[in-house]
């Protein structure tokens, strides 16, 4: 049955019991069950099965929560000799639907008594006609092999998954935080970093100036920070996103969304923002912007893995942006664009998808134009 249901319903195994009794699959793109629960056990009494699926609820919902579901439900299957003596389609009714709770588990029994019975129930729930063919017995030679094949490809899958979250080193994270550092230092020498003269002196974005003719303050104010706190949040967020950023484009991709992002943050600020305003933030936007689109390619790993964290953290850092008014939200907002478009446009390594590619490089550059035609026509001056 696992092997069925990895091979021809893309169900992955995620975990397997000590004993090896007990087996969960996922397959998150699954709408109706993205989690299938296996148990090997010769039941007797359905008390038994109103504790065990209590059980498998709670671990539902924590796993609901990680992945930031409002609900699913999880298909429970028991593998049993013989069916329980007493009544026990109650409880499996009656765990549908559990009030407070947001996971639904489906509980069947596969039993050996009925075989053909039990198979064609899972068939019609899964809509997988292969299970139909499974014999009553196995020899121990098949089985070994089975669970190998099995455990094969649950490995290959993994492998693939740690290629795509680790495909380059954050040599430019470490370089831009290097960067930035060295700035405030020279910042500080020259006068404070918090001295307005001295953040324009050294290409902090100044509307005015971009007006004039200085566009490279489109670029230059990525590096710069006004303050030690400030320096210091940065470059603590740049070194986690940047670097899981890094690890999943590479440097090449990593130092184009990167840059790309700092300059579409700096024209959002540019165009809403007539104050004086310098910072990676736009930036370190961006990042977010990446791994949004990381999500939206390959959604099952994403949530696996980075998914909670990163939009909660996300969120958060938004509706800050939105409460505190000293925080330059435009910049933030034009970043996390900057990231994802960018992201789009380089994609991913080794995986090319050249019109998806092109659409995006084009939405990209159009989006540019309007919002500098935006900037430079319609200019927010202090």
């Amino acid at each position: 049955m696992i092997e069925s249901l990895v091979i021809n319903k893309k169900y992955r195994l995620i975990h397997i019991s000590e004993g090896e009794q007990e087996v969960w699959l996922e397959n998150i793109s699954s709408k109706k069950y993205p989690f299938i629960r296996l148990r090997r056990i010769d039941l007797d009494w359905s008390s038994f099965l109103k504790r065990d699926i209590e059980s498998v609820l709670y671990r539902g919902n924590q796993v609901r929560q990680a992945v930031l579901k409002r609900d699913f439900s999880i298909l429970n299957i028991y593998v049993s000799e013989q069916l329980p003596v007493d009544d026990y389609e109650h409880i499996f009714e009656a765990s549908k639907a559990p009030s407070g709770n947001k996971v639904h588990v489906q509980s069947m029994i596969v039993s050996v008594v009925n075989l053909h019975q039990s198979l064609q129930q899972l068939t019609d729930i899964l809509g997988n006609e292969i299970l139909l063919s499974l014999k009553r017995e196995y020899d121990l030679n098949e089985i070994e092999k089975i669970k190998r094949r099995v455990i094969n490809i649950s490995i290959e899958e993994e492998k693939k998954e740690k290629n795509l979250l680790s495909f380059g080193k954050p040599l430019f994270t470490y370089l831009f935080i290097g960067l930035q550092v060295l700035m405030f230092i020279i910042l500080e020498l020259a006068g404070g970093s918090e001295n307005p003269y001295v953040l324009i002196e050294y290409g902090a974005k100044f509307n005015l100036f971009i007006l004039a003719g200085e566009w490279w303050r489109f670029i230059t104010p990525i590096f710069l920070h006004i303050g030690f706190l400030h320096l210091f949040m940065n470059s603590l967020a740049l070194y986690y996103l940047g670097s899981t950023v890094e690890k999943i484009y590479g440097s090449s991709r990593f130092l184009l969304i990167y840059l790309f992002s700092g300059f579409l943050g700096v024209v959002g600020s540019f165009i809403f923002n007539p104050s004086i305003s310098a910072g990676a933030s736009g930036a370190i936007f961006g990042c977010f912007g990446a791994l949004l689109y990381f999500g939206l390619v390959h959604p099952r790993i994403f949530l696996r893995t980075l998914g909670s964290n990163i939009i909660i953290l996300l969120g958060i850092n938004l509706v800050l942006g939105f409460i505190v008014p000293s925080i330059d939200n435009a910049g933030h907002i034009g970043g996390l664009i900057g990231g994802f478009l960018a992201a789009g446009v380089v994609h991913f390594p080794k995986n090319k998808k050249l019109t998806q590619q092109a659409l995006f490089l084009i939405g990209t550059f159009f989006l540019t134009s309007v919002a500098l035609y935006f900037g430079y026509h319609f200019p927010n001056l202090p």
